[in-house]
């Protein structure tokens, strides 16, 4: 964390400016409320939004899909009939400088790059006293993958035109100085449902501007996705068209080409970069293919291929001349299966999010302004050691002195609140057996211990159409071991703890746990990793 770089906009009666420079205390305005006018401060997050009433010109409708921070509505021009998606986001869900930064910054992106076909487009944005509304164009035709299985003809030709699509995405952004972070499957959707759709890439959320030879440091995306020099800390914008290698090598053969059941072990195959091409479907993918695959995956960023060299590769220049034979069922059945899995995952860190979003924010925030002495929104080492001592944690001072430096970013001594919710995620393990037990009673309705194909169909409505009997039974298919018909609370920890995007369930925490990913240098020229 610490990259607490955007510093919200409040406006008052007196009108006073925060001194330049001056990191806020997180507690000195209560961000997720809006106080009254009377010489309080209210929270405007956007820069130069359309307006501030989104109803005098557009009509909301129904849901269509709800994320961490906010909603997104069917969105209705009152003039022109025009329909768009609108993701409203509530300011009550935006409870540190970070939270409003990211906000921000994703409207200046979308603002900034040009119009694109392959880009989800910006139409309005407004904001209330209450909310953001981000208003942009409507993708109805699904996901990237569900298109895939529904598909009778899948093919390496059909696995070319989709990569070729992804990358055009990577070139526009860094031929205008953004770095995406996080690219996936499931940040493309298509435009509408006929064959020929547009596939448009929906999700600026973690981007961010660069310069030529800039360097990064916070780990943030999604694990499968994530680049070995992400996970050292160091990186530029190379890490993009990694994303769209790893997405290349699931289009290829259904599974991602680095896996394990933990965090760490994702973590530590991407770090080996050991990329399998033996098993099935491999040996009847062209050598062209399997080439591109291998250089896109260079675990050097120096070495690998940019987003221009990839698209002048032979196979993707050549791209309707790549081979339309089947990639075979297997392929296909991965697919769905990693596309639903991915579905149930998302209910059920939806629900975890909403225990931390009431319990452990609160808790972090109060842990701070007990240890916080002075009330300047900064920890130093002596109030972190008092602190911790007085919160119940016996530390030994040098093991706080290592927890300091692991989480001061910024290395100016002192721990801004964002910097400290790395040491008390360190501390309580959130995401612990308690909050996937919350989420698997959430479930299991009946209380009858397990999660039965009725209570699958219910918990997944939102997402997945209940009478696709096909697609329900293929996750109790994957979930259930020992094939008894229904989930146990063992079976769902599992699944929920292979390969996690905790990003879904809590931003801070996915990059707060990653950023606790110690690489140490083993005598044999490798690189371990420990959390």
């Amino acid at each position: 964390m610490g990259n607490c770089c955007g510093t919200p906009q409040v406006s008052s009666d007196n009108n006073k400016k925060e001194k330049k420079g001056k990191k806020p205390n997180p507690f000195s305005i209560d961000y997720g409320v809006n106080h009254g006018t009377g010489g309080g401060h209210k929270l405007w997050v956007l820069k130069e939004p359309t307006g501030r009433e989104i109803g005098l010109r557009y009509d909301l409708g129904r849901e269509l899909g709800r994320g961490e921070f906010g909603v997104t509505y069917l969105c209705t021009d009152k003039e022109s009939g025009e329909v768009f998606a609108c993701k409203s986001i509530s300011k009550k869900k935006l409870r540190t400088a970070i939270d409003i930064e990211d906000v921000r910054r994703e409207v200046e992106i979308m603002k900034h790059l040009p119009q694109h076909p392959n880009i989800v487009s910006l139409k309005d944005t407004y904001e209330d006293e209450t909310a953001v509304h981000i208003v942009m164009e409507l993708c109805e035709g699904g996901e990237l993958f569900d298109r895939i299985v529904a598909r009778g003809h899948y093919t390496e030709r059909a696995a070319a035109v989709v990569t070729r699509t992804i990358v055009e995405v990577v070139q526009m952004c860094h031929k205008h100085g953004v770095m995406h972070r996080d690219l996936k499957p499931e940040n493309f959707l298509f435009a509408n449902k006929k064959e020929s759709a547009a596939l448009k890439a929906i999700d600026f959320g973690l981007s961010v501007f660069f310069k030529p030879g800039e360097r990064f440091t916070e780990i943030v995306g999604s694990p499968y996705y994530m680049a070995p020099e992400v996970l050292k800390r160091n990186y530029g914008p190379e890490v993009d068209v990694w994303s769209a290698g790893v997405i290349l090598y699931i289009l290829l053969c259904g599974i991602p080409p680095f896996w394990a059941e933990t965090e760490q072990g994702v973590a530590q195959a991407i770090i080996r970069c050991v990329v399998d091409f033996k098993r099935d479907p491999w040996p009847k993918v062209s050598d062209n293919a399997k080439d591109l695959v291998r250089r896109m995956l260079d675990p050097d960023p120096k070495r690998r291929l940019s987003a221009q060299e990839v698209l002048d590769h032979p196979w993707l220049q050549h791209a309707n001349k790549a081979p339309n034979v089947s990639l075979g069922e297997t392929v296909k059945s991965r697919l769905k299966q990693f596309s639903m899995m991915n579905k149930f995952k998302k209910r059920a860190l939806r629900v975890v999010a909403e225990h931390l979003s009431v319990e452990e924010v609160a808790d972090i925030k109060e842990s701070f302004q007990v240890m916080d002495i002075n009330n300047n929104g900064k920890l130093t080492l002596e109030e972190l050691k008092l602190g911790l001592f007085k919160i119940g944690h016996q530390v030994p001072d040098a093991d706080v002195q290592m927890l300091m430096e692991a989480a001061d970013v910024d290395g100016n001594g002192t721990l801004d609140y964002g910097e400290f919710v790395a040491v008390a995620i360190h501390l309580r393990k959130i995401g612990n057996d308690e909050h996937l037990h919350k989420a698997f009673t959430f479930f299991d309705r009946n209380k009858s211990g397990y999660i039965e194909i009725e209570e699958l169909r219910d918990a997944l409505a939102e997402e997945v159409d209940p009478n696709n009997d096909e697609v329900i039974n293929a996750i109790l298919h994957d979930v259930d071991s020992d094939k008894d018909g229904r989930i146990s609370y063992e079976e769902f920890s599992t699944m929920m703890k292979a390969g996690t995007d905790w990003r879904k369930a809590s931003r801070q925490y996915s990059r707060e746990r990653f950023n606790s990913l110690s690489l140490k240098l083993m005598k044999d020229g490798s690189l371990q990793v420990t959390m």
